[in-house]
């Protein structure tokens, strides 16, 4: 199947499973699975997540507003919105979204898949948040609330403090000595047509080049920024 044809019946069962909800209207199921670069692209889904991710984003806050003020009583309103801002932003919906593997339904266009967009955790993090705006306009405010609610309980009491990842770790480790920033470039492509690998080299002045791969762009970047960082703490740079 196409990346940008349109999900199967089953793929959208097996998505709505994972949210734990029938949907009587599965084709906001797809609607929310849906890039924009895909869009457009048959008859049958005119619009991406845009939409339903502007409405998922209120009704997660809401209900995590909510769930805040019944679970913290003492609180001031100071550290209420503190704890907010923490379950709301996108770092913690992509962790949600990852849990769920949300991101293998996304129908994005060739271009975007090559690009490793579908590892993107701001993407993944939108398409959690359109997935409870689907909710929402299927089931009303009760199905969505009751999503939020599984999938977020547990994160009241943890630090969803999103790891930091291999790429910025060597941005800061350079800004900090006042080099420039590191220069990704693609050196090399491998493998068949639908299953590329790519191979990327990392450079950083004065440290001898590094190299990853991956099955995307984004992937080899993030491998070639490890193999870096080992060669750094290996020198005691």
């Amino acid at each position: 199947m196409s990346s940008i044809e349109l999900k199967g019946f089953a793929d959208l069962k097996a998505v709505a499973k994972k949210l734990n909800y029938n949907f009587g209207n599965l084709t906001l199921v797809q609607q929310a699975l849906t890039h924009p670069s895909a869009c457009g692209r048959n008859r049958i889904i005119a619009d991406s997540y845009e939409r339903l991710e502007f409405l998922g984003d209120r009704v997660l806050g809401l209900v995590v507003a909510d769930m805040l003020l019944r679970n913290f009583p003492d609180e001031s309103e100071g550290s209420l919105a503190k704890r907010f801002t923490a379950l709301v932003r996108r770092e913690t919906l992509a962790l949600v979204a990852c849990k769920l593997g949300l991101e293998k339904s996304i129908a994005l266009a060739k271009g975007e898949e090559e690009s490793g967009e579908r590892e993107n955790p701001a993407l993944q993090a939108d398409v959690c948040e359109a997935l409870i705006g689907a909710l929402y306009l299927d089931g009303g405010y009760g199905s969505a609330q009751k999503f939020i609610e599984a999938n977020w309980e547990i994160l009241l009491n943890q630090d969803v403090s999103p790891p930091q990842d291999a790429k910025t770790t060597v941005q800061e480790w350079a800004q900090g000595r006042g080099l420039p920033l590191p220069v990704y470039r693609e050196i090399g492509r491998s493998g068949p047509p639908h299953a590329p690998v790519f191979d990327i080299e990392v450079n950083v002045k004065g440290l001898k080049p590094a190299l990853g791969h991956g099955n995307s762009k984004r992937k080899g970047e993030q491998e070639a920024a490890k193999e870096l960082l080992k060669s750094i703490n290996k020198n005691g740079n």
